[in-house]
């Protein structure tokens, strides 16, 4: 495993991100198809083994399970001092005002439950899960320069919004001297690829690490395109990005078999390949629910396509609607 300076920053983290949506209760939250701890543990533990050192949560992710099971593992495999956990605040954590959102009150309550969670008095990364339209962007960004300042977290980050939303922030967080963000968590892979014309240039300009989720459309792009599994059956939110562009994603589809068939190689690996050559990309988020997930992940390292097999990977996309965050 190699490690890469994550953005302008000083923190060093794995080329990939244990994306950890798929640990949780699949009784709690609204993913029925998480795996439950006894069955999580194997993956992180292998995560461990391949030296990554990078595991993405969220408050939300099955009503806080994931956090908690994630922590417990963590503790269990390797030393804090060698692991850079990164959780997300935004959607609503119960019913009635003030459980969601990017309000000062938020914020405060829901970071502190965050590291209840998880297990430790620090987080490495906190990220804004959404943009929030209800509440003041100075609300928030100071709020967040003043968890960092406690000493609860070490550094920021944002999650898929709008270019110039993500402007605005740096912008203001700059102005003010408050801790700028120092990643972008966006929508990024071979079926959905709009963040290259503003959000991942502005990223490259202003020295934002990236960090893609999805980088294989919900496993659209490993299998065959009328193959389902249990995710794609009950996932809802896979039919909402990707429903539309049927089509034409079918064929992009096929050109990652196509490639994956000439090298010999399995269709995950290409398909992130593609994602980990982006200019900016530090370690897409790649999410596990099988041992050979990660395997195909890591190997996904040493694949380096050629400029004819990025050709051939991209000219069957055509524009997409803006999907992942409004």
């Amino acid at each position: 495993m190699q490690y890469k300076r994550l953005g302008n920053t000083g923190l060093q983290v794995s080329q990939l991100a244990l994306g950890c949506m798929t640990f949780g209760v699949p009784e709690r939250g609204t993913h029925p198809w998480t795996l439950n701890e006894d069955d999580s543990r194997p993956i992180i533990r292998r995560a461990v083994e391949l030296g990554i050192n990078f595991f993405d949560t969220a408050n939300m992710y099955s009503d806080g399970t994931s956090e908690e099971i994630v922590g417990r593992a963590l503790k269990e495999f390797t030393r804090r001092e060698d692991t850079v956990i990164a959780t997300k605040v935004y959607y609503p954590m119960g019913k009635g005002p003030n459980r969601g959102g990017l309000s000062r009150k938020a914020i405060m309550t829901e970071v502190d439950a965050s590291l209840r969670r998880l297990g430790t008095d620090y987080i490495d990364l906190y990220l804004i899960h959404r943009w929030d339209y209800d509440t003041p962007i100075e609300e928030t960004l100071e709020a967040l320069h003043d968890v960092v300042k406690a000493g609860k977290v070490r550094y920021l980050g944002a999650s898929s919004m709008h270019a110039w939303q993500f402007a605005k922030a740096l912008y203001l967080a700059d102005r003010h001297g408050w801790t700028r963000f120092s990643t972008m968590q966006n929508h990024l892979n071979l079926l959905y690829r709009e963040e290259e014309r503003e959000m991942l240039p502005l990223c490259v300009a202003e020295g934002v690490g990236v960090i893609p989720w999805s980088p294989l459309a919900r496993g659209r792009l490993t299998r065959d395109w009328d193959e389902a599994s249990k995710r794609s059956d009950t996932d809802d939110y896979m039919r909402k990005l990707y429903a539309a562009t049927e089509d034409a994603d079918r064929r992009v589809a096929e050109a990652v078999k196509a490639v994956a068939e000439a090298r010999g190689i399995p269709r995950a690996q290409v398909a992130m390949a593609w994602v980990a050559q982006k200019a900016g990309v530090t370690a897409p988020i790649v999410g596990a629910s099988k041992l050979s997930h990660l395997e195909d992940a890591v190997a996904s390292l040493e694949v380096h396509l050629t400029a004819d097999e990025i050709a051939r990977l991209e000219a069957p996309y055509v524009p997409h609607a803006v999907a992942g965050f409004v």
